[in-house]
């Protein structure tokens, strides 16, 4: 029996010549990730290990990004236990503000995945690399610990579900669309513990970026990764940020998949996902009247340039409405620089948003838009969970940064084809 995607990259990390659906197995890892949040409760569990040191410094990456700038006592102190711990383990992937970003924006910006890795992440968006080819998922701190100490981590070898994709997006659609309506077709559980690959030609029509987006949203329906083939898009990706060149791994002909969905990417239309769940997706004919306190455009689901562009579009030469705050959040430092020298930045001043430093904040209720009782928000983050951006009674609607910076002008969520 064939393998699929994901099979063949933990056969080959577990140094056996074929794995199947449910088999356990311990594979070698090429990065381990933790954040200003998760690592320092690994840091702690590491101290139980009776074991010195890191299985390897240049194959952990720490980044302080949840709440730094630090926001509080709190938030400092983790800031400090992850920082004094990457300068007494030498780690040299460590990255904080003046060189920070968003951990899922940041690694593959800097290079550090390449395809055919296996990566696990004390966040659960860690599955981000996916897009690169690469098995990436996320874990709990203890196996952050287990792994920053060994370099090996133990797995269920997850079943699939392959996601033909066909055509190419209508303008002002994109890969957050694509994810919103597939995971409003099978559920926040509908991928539970499996891999979400996606094949097709119609995968060459989305670009990097959109196919990070999609990625990232794999675990919100429920799945342990997402993963895309390594095309020339891939690559070019991979040469243009210095990542190693990895290995290519692509599924047998005869790989065995739970289900097969077929997706014709020109029938899509901008979607947004309802509270309180992102599976409560829906497209404009079935979007009533809904007035907005607070837009969001940015997080590492959506905060790369060429989100910024597609929101610097609509607000280019108009203003957000009376009332509403408008919040954009650059995912790197990188990312930033290039939209100040595009002069994206300018047109996001002058329409009446403010843009923060590179960070989590509101999508995890951290700060910089954390939401009032009753209020409202479109928001191009990945979860939409009662209380996850403020008071409990407010309410999150997922978007992509077209229809998210739409609704913005109007005060209202908005379709952004009328633009």
């Amino acid at each position: 029996m064939g393998m699929t995607m994901t099979q063949k990259i933990l056969a080959a990390h577990a140094g056996l010549s074929e794995v199947e659906a449910g088999q356990l197995i311990e594979a070698d890892l090429d990065l381990v990730l933790g954040n200003d949040i998760t690592a320092p409760v690994a840091i702690r569990e590491m101290e139980k290990f009776r074991k010195e040191g890191v299985f390897d410094r240049d194959k952990i990456a720490l980044v302080p990004d949840h709440f730094v700038p630090a926001k509080d006592i709190r938030s400092a102190e983790n800031c400090k236990c992850v920082r004094e711990f990457a300068k007494k383990n030498k780690i040299t992937n460590y990255f904080e503000v003046g060189q920070m970003g968003i951990e899922h924006a940041l690694l593959p910006e800097k290079g550090l995945i390449a395809p055919g890795d296996v990566v696990i992440g004390a966040d659960s968006h860690t599955c981000t690399y996916g897009a690169l080819g690469a098995f990436s998922t996320g874990v709990g701190s203890t196996d952050m610990a287990a792994g920053m100490t060994t370099g090996k981590a133990w797995f269920k070898v997850p079943s699939a579900i392959q996601f033909r994709l066909t055509g190419s997006l209508p303008p002002r659609v994109s890969g957050k669309d694509v994810i919103l309506h597939i995971i409003g077709m099978i559920g926040v559980d509908g991928a539970l513990y499996q891999s979400m690959e996606f094949t097709g030609e119609g995968v060459a029509a989305l670009s990097m970026d959109d196919r990070f987006t999609i990625a990232n949203m794999a675990i919100e329906a429920g799945a342990k990764n997402g993963i895309f083939p390594v095309d020339e898009q891939t690559l070019r990706y991979e040469r243009e940020h210095g990542a190693a060149p990895g290995t290519v791994c692509a599924a047998d002909p005869d790989a065995e998949y739970t289900r097969v969905i077929d997706i014709d990417l020109c029938a899509l239309r901008p979607t947004v996902s309802f509270p309180h769940l992102p599976e409560n997706a829906r497209t404009f004919e079935n979007i009533p009247d809904i007035r907005i306190d607070q837009v969001v455009i940015g997080s590492c689901t959506n905060g790369r340039i060429s989100d910024l562009r597609a929101a610097a579009e609509i607000l280019r030469g108009r203003h957000v409405t009376e009332g509403v705050r408008c919040i954009v959040i650059p995912a790197t430092e990188r990312i930033y620089l290039e939209a100040m020298e595009e002069g994206l930045l300018r047109i996001f001043i002058e329409a009446g948003a403010v843009v923060s430093t590179p960070t989590c904040g509101p999508c995890l209720g951290g700060y910089m838009g954390i939401l009032a009782a009753g209020e409202r928000c479109v928001s191009t983050t990945n979860r939409n969970f009662v209380g996850r951006m403020g008071d409990v009674s407010s309410e999150i609607y997922l978007a992509s940064p077209a229809t998210a910076a739409a609704s913005a002008v109007t005060g209202r969520i908005t379709d952004p084809t009328g633009f």
